[in-house]
């Protein structure tokens, strides 16, 4: 699989996020100023939740902004075994039911599950953690609730 387009396939995800908070932004913000919206008595409060509202999205638009960002800079390197897992690395991980997932580390930001069916984490993620430095062969395990998680590496790319 394709690291450069896995990584279009986050841009282009982060991009209709980023055009949905925006939206929702601007209709928080127009319910906050509207006239009608304007506060009675110290009880009429749809002005200012609207507000409230209005600033959130607009955060998690500016946080979306810099997801791409983070997305747009980075350059996945090749694998190289003698440094393990690295960002930038496409896993593929098996459990102990035989079930097997594909995770692309990625920079902060872009967590997601993409149509192809590949995980996309960060390496900030407890999983992405434990996978740094890991090489095919090797056991990963995470903290689950409630149980522990474990994994082995399958592959890497």
């Amino acid at each position: 699989m394709d690291k450069f387009l896995l990584q279009q396939q986050v841009l282009e995800r982060l991009a209709e996020d980023l055009l949905q908070a925006e939206q929702a932004a601007r209709a928080a913000h127009e319910t906050a100023t509207h006239e009608e919206n304007i506060a009675e008595n110290k009880y009429d409060t749809l002005g200012l939740e609207a507000a409230y509202l209005a600033t959130g999205q607009a955060r998690r638009a500016e946080a979306i902004r810099q997801a791409m960002a983070n997305w747009r800079q980075f350059r996945p390197s090749p694998y190289d075994a003698s440094k393990g897992i690295q960002l930038g690395a496409l896993v593929c991980l098996v459990d102990a039911d035989d079930r097997q997932q594909q995770l692309f580390l990625g920079p902060g930001g872009g967590s997601m599950k993409l149509a192809s069916g590949v995980q996309v984490i960060s390496s900030e993620a407890p999983l992405g953690q434990a996978m740094l430095g890991k090489c095919e062969g090797d056991e990963v395990s995470i903290q689950g609730t409630p149980n522990r998680q474990q994994f082995e590496v399958l592959r890497v790319h």
